[in-house]
């Protein structure tokens, strides 16, 4: 593993230990080289999937896209890390155990927004705006509503 800092070759593991959800397993390194100490995930990689996006354009999956896009969603709003990492490692397993080599984002998204609005309503309707590209505030008013009226049934 290269060294983040000085980009030498040459690490060694110092600790080994899975993850609360047992989805990946945490090691801690230090650099041969330099000192430094950082931290890998090590997670198993069903299938390589393509994502196929809107006009048709295919890129392949990338967890580190979809953990971006709910960290920006849920933002300050003091969710536990490791509850957003569940969501993150449940999508990804849904994506790659689906059978299919090729996934719309527009069902990646349908997943993300189920699973955000289970843990947290705010970050559900940030999520949501950028999704289904809210262009008025009066998007985000009907949105919300429909939240609220869910939230009360």
């Amino acid at each position: 593993m290269r060294c983040p800092f000085c980009a030498h070759d040459d690490t060694q593991v110092k600790d080994s230990r899975p993850t609360e959800d047992n989805a990946s397993i945490r090691r801690r390194r230090q650099c041969s080289s330099c000192g430094a100490r950082f931290t890998t995930f090590e997670r198993v990689q069903l299938r390589e999937v393509v994502v196929v996006k809107s006009g048709d354009r295919r890129e392949p999956f990338e967890r580190a896209k979809l953990e971006q896009s709910i960290a920006l969603a849920s933002r300050k709003r003091g969710i536990d890390q490791e509850r957003l990492d569940q969501l993150i490692s449940g999508i990804q397993r849904q994506v790659e155990t689906s059978g299919e080599a090729e996934v719309p984002s527009s069902h990646i998204g349908e997943l993300v927004m189920e699973g955000l609005r289970q843990i947290d309503s705010v970050a559900y309707i940030r999520f949501a705006s950028v999704y289904r590209d809210f262009s008025e505030a009066r998007d985000f008013e009907e949105f919300a509503h429909t939240v609220q009226q869910a939230a009360k049934d």
